[in-house]
């Protein structure tokens, strides 16, 4: 599959797109995590740790990487289904005040990331080629497929960089 174009998203999600050069992102998916279950892992030792009293714990980054990678896979499932019906946004921080992150183990949390993304990842293998390019609206702008499949693992590199840079 080709990688997206600029017109398959809005220009704030290019920062996530931008991480993930890939041609076959399904390829880049598998091969990226053994990589992410050791920079998570890597924590297991400090799972609260914040770098700062008013950012997220190492557990609250990894209970927002599983939030947003089921939202992300939602939306292409969505899209290549020609819905035609706008989907919502989301608001990250609202997410967050709701969830229980803090009490749970941080394997768990992995776990949870982990299966969606398996999930994600089927369900992506088994789309028709064309469905990749079908596009729909989110939050009011319109993405692409493939355009959520870049995004999802760009989403997992940029916070694994954020955990990498300022968590140790």
């Amino acid at each position: 599959m080709t990688r997206p174009q600029p017109g398959d998203y809005p220009p704030f999600y290019a920062r996530y797109v931008d991480l993930a050069p890939e041609e076959d992102v399904a390829g880049a998916m598998l091969a990226q995590a053994p990589l992410t279950r050791a920079a998570i892992l890597n924590f297991a030792d400090r799972p609260d740790h914040r770098y700062a009293p008013d950012k997220w714990s190492v557990k609250g980054v990894v209970g927002h990487m599983a939030d947003t990678e089921r939202v992300f896979g939602f939306r292409a499932l969505w899209f290549a289904r020609a819905d035609p019906s706008p989907l919502p946004g989301f608001e990250q921080d609202d997410w967050m005040a709701a969830s229980d992150f803090g009490t749970q183990p941080l394997e768990d949390l992995l776990a949870g990331f982990e299966a969606a993304r398996s999930s994600n990842l089927l369900m992506l293998r088994q789309l028709a080629p064309e469905a990749w390019t079908r596009q729909g609206d989110a939050n009011g702008h319109p993405f692409t497929v493939r355009a959520y499949a870049h995004g999802m693992l760009g989403h997992e590199r940029a916070h694994l960089q954020i955990l990498a840079e300022r968590y140790t």
